[in-house]
């Protein structure tokens, strides 16, 4: 009985559109847009096509990147949070979740006048005599717009399995002489793998079908890649 509310929010919000989207794929698309109703499996045998394939590898390279990445950042983070005094848990955890305060197309805004030729970053290089850098329309301004938007996600789940910890645990571990490294490696980082699989989730599922940030800091870089690849499917 405690379990409906929850498990009807899941069904209705979850499952019922995850079902719609997934009834599209036997679907034809129609001439002029929206959904014909006519089962087809040409959207399976479409996907590896060398045009989309090459699109989908490069997706999922992307996406990986940015979630290795936000695992190596995020987990120090959130060790170190975890272990502060608890008024500046509360204190460090605003600040990670600060940014989902501002609108998303703003933030990639920002990063655009960040990373671009005359932008703040290549302004303050100028001053120690640096030549600017092409921060801007690539791979690495991509991954760096995915990072900032979904580093969040990778610290929260973190924050939660590390806080959930036992303190004895790896008081018991230095007590029979292992090192800080080994009490890591045996003790903190098993007990917490379900927030690095959560999190690491949460960061590569929204990486992997984002278009604005692609758009907007790969530019011509990601059409260039989608128009070699379908030079050379054709």
């Amino acid at each position: 009985m405690f379990l409906t509310p929850g498990l009807a929010y899941l069904l209705v919000l979850l499952l019922v559109p995850l079902a719609l989207v997934l009834s599209y794929t036997v679907f034809q698309r129609g001439r002029f847009g929206g959904v014909v109703y006519e089962f087809t499996t040409e959207n399976f045998s479409r996907l590896i096509d060398p045009l989309y394939f090459g699109v989908v590898l490069q997706s999922l390279k992307i996406a990986a990147v940015t979630t290795v990445i936000a695992l190596l950042i995020g987990y120090p983070t959130a060790y170190l949070i975890a272990q502060l005094p608890r008024k500046w848990k509360t204190i460090a955890l605003v600040a990670v979740v600060l940014p989902f305060w501002t609108n998303f197309i703003i933030r990639v805004y920002a990063w655009i006048i960040l990373l671009s030729g005359p932008g703040l970053i290549n302004s303050a290089l100028n001053v120690f005599g640096i030549e600017p850098l092409e921060l801007l329309y690539n791979e690495g301004a991509i991954v760096t717009g995915l990072l900032y938007s979904y580093l969040p996600l990778m610290v929260l789940p973190l924050y939660a399995a590390i806080e959930r910890l036992d303190p004895q645990l790896r008081e018991a571990s230095a007590n029979l002489g292992a090192s800080a490294f080994t009490t890591f490696r045996k003790v903190t980082l098993p007990l917490t793998i379900p927030g690095v699989l959560t999190g690491s989730m949460f960061v590569f599922v929204p990486s992997l079908g984002n278009f604005v940030i692609p758009e907007l800091l790969g530019g011509a870089a990601s059409r260039s890649w989608w128009a070699t690849s379908s030079g050379s499917s054709s």
